[in-house]
């Protein structure tokens, strides 16, 4: 197989659609949609041109940290 220009989008037997990020004679880097970036060898790997650009990649929220609020102190007695 040929090397692919960059931002091509391909379909994947395993890995679903994705976007070329990168190609050469001897290696592929195409960025899936659900699976991240993977590497191929271009001679051996085996996907098809895609018209259809995969949906946006969901947005990881971080949840912020809930910290506790320390339990109030009660003032000692003072005995006369």
């Amino acid at each position: 197989m040929n090397t692919i220009a960059q931002g091509k989008y391909v379909r994947h037997g395993l890995y679903g659609l994705g976007v070329v990020t990168e190609s050469d004679a001897e290696r592929t880097s195409i960025d899936f949609h659900l699976h991240g970036m993977k590497k191929f060898v271009t001679k051996l790997m085996v996907v098809e041109m895609s018209n259809e650009a995969p949906p946006p990649k969901p947005s990881t929220k971080r949840r912020k940290k809930v910290i506790a609020a320390p339990a109030p102190v009660e003032p000692a007695s003072v005995q006369a």
